[in-house]
């Protein structure tokens, strides 16, 4: 008797054979749609207030320009016209790939440089004493600091560029790698040697993918500020490229154009970031992000 009154209470919650199963994941892609729609809203509401000010003329257009006139600025930069292709003979979406480039040349030059110093300085401790004052002192400097160093060593081409971009995204990764790397669970550690594994098969089989999560985000964080020096990275010689184009346009009061510039360097800015964010929800899938 005590057995199938047993079985029956297991049973009891289950659903019958055959009966559908409740839908899976229906909760969360409401919730995203939710996010989506605050955030179109809010978008919407900003370009109102935009628009609002521009009706108003609390400000003069050369300093506040209309959503139409950078729309304009949009379409002249994105063709030819009046003979003239683009701004100053490339297109935006050129000046924009540019500028990705070396991005990803320098911010990636400088990942890999910070992800082999954070993995030294997190495993051995004398590395870490004589490194970590150099990388504290690089994070704290302005990137215009040492740029026209850089360009008295490297000239007016893409080198000074490109060491900037690297200088700039290393400190974050270092520092994200060797306090993830330092932290290692030490049972998985200790039981990895147990079994005989090397110092190096150690690092790369245990200490690596359990300190991935920081290391993304060290690099998302890498990208974030060399994207946000690129602007200092192409105050010289910086045509074409999104940062020469926005300093070019400065000099001529043309805020449109200005304007059309920070959106194209804060919409591909959002676009990398989503990137590495799904990077980081494949590599490590134990740890999402809303």
């Amino acid at each position: 008797m005590s057995t199938s009154i047993s079985v029956q209470e297991r049973t009891a919650g289950a659903a019958p054979p055959g009966a559908p199963e409740p839908p899976v994941g229906r909760p969360e892609r409401a919730a995203r749609l939710r996010r989506v729609g605050l955030r179109v809203v809010a978008l919407a509401a900003l370009l109102a207030l935009w628009q609002l000010v521009v009706w108003l003329e609390l400000w003069s257009p050369v300093l506040v320009p209309s959503p139409a006139a950078v729309w304009h600025a949009l379409l002249e930069t994105s063709s030819t016209h009046d003979g003239v292709r683009g701004y100053q003979g490339h297109t935006l979406i050129e000046h924009l790939g540019i500028s990705l480039r070396r991005i990803v040349i320098g911010a990636g030059a400088g990942a890999a440089a910070g992800l082999a110093i954070g993995v030294l300085m997190g495993t051995l401790p004398w590395v870490r004493v004589v490194l970590e004052p150099a990388v504290a002192f690089l994070r704290t400097l302005p990137p215009l600091a040492y740029f026209s160093l850089l360009i008295i060593w490297f000239g007016i081409d893409e080198a000074p560029k490109l060491w900037l971009l690297a200088i700039a995204a290393m400190p974050p990764v270092a520092v994200a790698t060797a306090s993830a790397v330092a932290s290692a669970p030490t049972a998985l550690v200790e039981a990895a040697r147990a079994i005989g594994a090397r110092r190096g098969q150690v690092i790369t089989s245990v200490v690596l993918p359990s300190a991935l999560p920081e290391i993304l985000i060290g690099v998302r964080l890498a990208f974030g500020i060399a994207y946000s020096s690129v602007v200092a990275a192409e105050t010289v010689n910086g045509l074409p490229g999104i940062g020469g184009l926005i300093r070019d346009a400065q000099r001529y009061n043309q805020s449109d154009t200005v304007v059309l510039g920070l959106f194209a360097i804060g919409i591909s800015g959002l676009l990398i970031d989503a990137l590495l964010r799904a990077l980081e929800n494949r590599l490590a899938p134990w740890r999402r992000h809303v």
